[in-house]
């Protein structure tokens, strides 16, 4: 067994844009609550009804997204555009203004349960990212990797790329595992190679992560006790 506590808590209510920071969440069957609740489809008539991602497109970084510090948000988020300007997800004229931005139609959707895989929390581990960062030999900002919760570990570093079936992790009240399909250890997409803020992207980082960890970063995992996280929190983890 290993133990923590929680660093910091992320929360990305509209799927690849900008996300927030928070103090504590719910989290539950949804996975963590507003995490990908809302997202943008794509309107192109020969990709209409799909997820619109960075892949894609990547001016979808220079839009942020927030519901503030609510633990279970009951309302919509807020999205931000990249000349500042806020708008609601109900206001009229958003539709409008994304794909004036991204320079094609898109659609709004809201749902629960739109991140990549399922209704799932992503963690990750600052000694993993400590050691990523000093093998490239230069910062990696957390925020490439889109995790949910960040833990500090007396684990080694990387150790996470070897959990399986059972991994089971107590986080304050709420207990998460690697339990059914599309959980374990994360296999990165090139989106952590763009900058978070949408500027530039790093190329060498998704070619290192293939070449020396197989293109894991950070644990997929589901709630099996739902309760409220909060930054700061102690955690144990019970690796399988």
């Amino acid at each position: 067994m290993f133990e923590g506590s929680v660093v910091a808590l992320h929360r990305w209510p509209v799927k690849s844009l900008r996300g927030e920071e928070v103090r504590a969440a719910r989290f539950d069957e949804r996975g963590m609550a507003g995490d990908r609740a809302h997202a943008l489809v794509d309107g192109r008539e020969k990709r209409a009804g799909r997820l619109l991602t960075v892949r894609q497109n990547p001016a979808m970084l220079g839009w942020g997204a927030g519901y503030g510090e609510l633990i279970d948000p009951p309302k919509p988020p807020v999205l931000r555009a990249p000349d500042g300007r806020e708008w609601s997800w109900d206001e009229p004229g958003l539709a409008g203004a994304l794909a004036g931005s991204f320079g094609m139609p898109v659609d709004l959707r809201a749902a629960d349960g739109q991140q990549d895989r399922g209704p799932t929390v992503l963690v990750t581990f600052a000694a993993s990212l400590a050691a990523l960062s000093a093998e490239l030999g230069a910062p990696v900002d957390l925020r490439r990797f889109r995790p949910n919760v960040h833990l500090t570990l007396d684990a080694p570093a990387f150790a996470e790329e070897d959990w399986g079936a059972g991994t089971t992790l107590e986080v304050g009240e709420v207990v998460l595992e690697v339990a059914g399909e599309r959980t374990g250890p994360c296999i990165r997409c090139a989106v952590p190679s763009w900058d978070p803020d949408g500027r530039e992207r790093w190329p060498r980082l998704q070619t290192h992560l293939i070449d020396r960890h197989d293109n894991k970063f950070g644990v997929i995992l589901r709630v099996a006790r739902a309760g409220v996280i909060n930054a700061g929190d102690a955690v144990r983890a019970r690796p399988a």
